[in-house]
């Protein structure tokens, strides 16, 4: 029986892949895989690393094959490409961005990951990073599939609370206080100044956050953002709300009104640059409502996991409304949060 590792001999070889299902027909009909992906496995986790970094898991089944998506922190989330499945352990290479001495780094790691004892057990290994990077151990949590769409008319909100007082940051901290702090309470705007222009994710300026943190809930905010600029609302520290221009060059998944990169706007509903925007978003269940302008443009649709530069990765915990700071300037005011009462 050939198995991936056998392949890859044949591969290294000069065979191609038609070669390769040409030999193993012999045998047996082509397939990439001997075993079966164990059903423990089968899910989506949220990650413990070693590093503390913020990681998502989702392995899937489809036509008997494995499918892997995984990102640690701002990075693709995948597919990534199986390269080996042996003893019921998957092993991919997945790229991960960090800061480094001279700006934003990106590398190439091997993934490993598997069940042990009925546990998620996994390691991301590159020889050539420093500890604690050269080899990160993680662990993860399972949380359940997606629930059914929820009936927004049934849901019961509490009375909306000011995030924001428009006189100070209480309430207010970095994410990372080793970052530089560009944000200030300024005319009842919260205002975040940087002479940062690129949309990076990495710098030196720092993300805001609240300190309370949330379960579900109904949100207003408004933003001001120039041209060529960008930021981002992270509901519960997840899901992103785009913060460009409608004439940004980044559209679609990645525009305006967009939960970044998962969801797609249904329609332009942005302003021109310089002016000021509202968004109304409903986080309840994992779905989320966008009404960008008085215009909903996403409706009460499912988010399958945290998007690229998330602080949190489980759905089923709370988390807090993150604000961007380390991509460009911009202007938030009148931030209003309504959770929704549980019965």
């Amino acid at each position: 029986m050939i198995k991936m590792n056998s392949t890859h001999r044949y591969q290294k070889r000069g065979f191609g892949l038609g070669m390769i299902c040409l030999l193993a027909s012999i045998m047996l009909p082509c397939a990439s895989f001997a075993e079966s992906v164990p059903k423990g496995l089968i899910g989506d986790w949220a990650l413990n690393l070693s590093t503390n970094e913020p990681a998502w898991l989702k392995v899937e089944e489809k036509d008997g094959e494995p499918v892997v998506h995984m990102r640690v922190h701002v990075q693709s989330a995948g597919p990534h490409k199986i390269i080996e499945f042996r003893n019921k352990r998957l092993t991919f290479p997945v790229k991960i961005k960090r800061e480094g001495g001279n700006g934003p780094e990106i590398t190439t790691n091997t993934v490993t990951v598997g069940l042990k004892n009925g546990k998620l057990d996994g390691v991301i290994l590159n020889e050539s990073l420093k500890k604690p990077y050269d080899r990160i151990a993680f662990t993860g949590k399972k949380f359940p599939s997606m629930p059914k769409r929820p009936d927004l008319s049934k849901v019961r909100f509490g009375q909306p609370i000011a995030l924001f007082n428009g006189k100070d940051l209480t309430g207010w901290h970095l994410y990372n206080p080793n970052k530089t702090n560009g944000w200030k309470a300024e005319d009842g705007m919260l205002v975040n100044s940087t002479p940062k222009t690129d949309f990076g994710s990495t710098g030196s300026f720092g993300n805001l956050q609240t300190e309370a943190v949330f379960d579900d809930f109904w949100m207003h905010i408004e933003f001001l953002i120039d041209a060529n600029r960008n930021s981002g609302v992270y509901l519960r520290g997840m899901y992103e709300a785009q913060v460009v221009d409608r004439d940004s060059r980044m559209q679609g998944l990645q525009g305006v009104g967009s939960i970044f990169g998962r969801i797609a706007p249904s329609v332009q509903a942005g302003r021109e640059p310089g002016q000021w925007q509202t968004y109304d978003l409903t986080l309840v269940d994992r779905h989320v409502t966008v009404v960008l302008n008085g215009v909903t443009v996403i409706d009460n649709e499912p988010v399958e996991g945290p998007t690229g530069g998330a602080i949190h990765t489980n759905p089923m915990t709370p988390g807090p409304i993150h604000l961007q700071g380390d991509h460009t300037s911009v202007k938030y005011k009148n931030i209003y949060l309504a959770p929704v009462i549980k019965d």
